[in-house]
């Protein structure tokens, strides 16, 4: 079997450089038997919270607890609807579906990948409470659009910034302009933990308040339960190693960008090759660089055969996924989404990735998809 030249992710190549420093952060929380929540974590929400420039962090988890808590603190439940995208990771959807709610679902924008605000109108019901943007692969939906819309109908907004951390849409970072937003920092993520974590950031008191009620099993304080909650803390070693870690994350999304511009620079121009677009409204943080081209399979067993990793995010829609069958969407009904899920390739994207892997990767899909250059 061939070694991987050069892989899809390299996490060990993360670590490495930070391990003294790990080590020693993990070794402070055994020695404080700060496990379960704690100083460690509730330092590293005061820094997220500041990092995203809004007033409140609550550290969860992981990505899913985020969203669901975020609905549950919102008054999300049975017979209620929340709008959201077909093409997104199945956790969006299964947030909405555990409030005992319905995902109503609007196609994506063509070219950015998140949701087409002009899609709303026709998805709207009276039962319809909240809607939730999914900044895809590191790109910020188009908010003020959306938030007009949901003022105008009187709907809470909460973003899916899994994969946005420090994107940027008008200057202001993913998370902190529809209600609530909902992180993921799961360990791929550009900000990721050594394990499962997640976390929630708004600036609203009152939410603030009930996601940290529901994350404790509804205590107050010990023993006295004032909600129905359920167990979403997260752990003191993650928020430890999360504090170390956020310090590194400007420069990686700065170091994303610059392979993404690599990327482009090489590829802009070969037929057959649908590049990433860059929004201009925002700052786009690359957690995936996802390239669309006709003869997917072809190209990822090229890469494959000469030692490159490549993923796809996602291969099929959430409409179409079996457990969302009872839905009732068919194929077809969401053109967009279904068109670009058969369609992308993820090419390896992390920071510390080289000047020369990226040229190697660039010009590997330029040979396989047929080396048919444009002037």
């Amino acid at each position: 079997m061939m070694h991987t030249k050069i892989p899809f992710l390299d996490l060990k190549a993360q670590h490495e450089p930070l391990r003294k420093e790990i080590d020693r952060a993990i070794g402070e929380v055994i020695d404080a038997s700060a496990f379960a929540g704690g100083p460690y974590v509730a330092r590293f929400e005061e820094e997220f919270a500041a990092f995203c420039g809004c007033r409140h962090s609550v550290g969860l988890g992981n990505g899913t607890d985020a969203l669901w808590l975020a609905l549950l603190a919102l008054g999300i439940g049975p017979g209620d609807e929340v709008i959201t995208v077909p093409g997104t990771f199945m956790a969006t959807a299964e947030a909405i579906s555990y409030c005992g709610a319905k995902p109503v679902f609007v196609d994506i924008d063509e070219r950015t990948y998140t949701m087409d605000p002009g899609g709303l109108a026709a998805a709207v019901t009276p039962r319809t409470k909240a809607i939730i943007p999914v900044h895809i692969f590191g790109q910020m939906a188009d908010m003020n659009r959306i938030m007009e819309f949901a003022e105008k109908h009187d709907l809470y907004v909460v973003e899916d910034a899994a994969q946005a951390h420090g994107a940027e849409y008008e200057g202001r970072k993913a998370g902190t302009i529809g209600h609530v937003g909902a992180f993921s920092f799961y360990p791929g993520k550009n900000l990721g933990a050594l394990g499962e974590a997640g976390g929630v950031v708004t600036n609203d008191d009152k939410l603030l308040e009930r996601i940290r009620i529901l994350r404790d099993h509804g205590q107050v304080r010990k023993y006295h339960h004032t909600m129905i909650g359920w167990n979403c803390r997260m752990d003191g070693i993650q928020g430890a190693v999360l504090s170390i870690k956020l310090r590194h994350l400007e420069k990686g999304n700065q170091l994303r960008r610059s392979h993404a511009a690599q990327y482009d620079a090489t590829l802009r121009g070969v037929e057959g090759v649908l590049l990433p677009f860059r929004a201009p409204y925002g700052q786009h943080v690359y957690h995936i660089y996802a390239i669309r081209v006709q003869d997917r399979d072809a190209l990822i067993q090229r890469l494959t055969e000469e030692g490159i990793g490549s993923g796809i995010h996602y291969p099929i829609p959430v409409h179409l996924q079996e457990a969302y069958r009872g839905l009732g969407y068919a194929k077809g009904a969401f053109p967009v989404a279904e068109r670009c899920a058969s369609e992308f390739v993820s090419l390896p994207m992390f920071p510390e990735l080289s000047s020369a892997q990226v040229a190697t990767v660039a010009e590997a899909v330029r040979n396989a998809v047929g080396a048919n250059v444009l002037a």
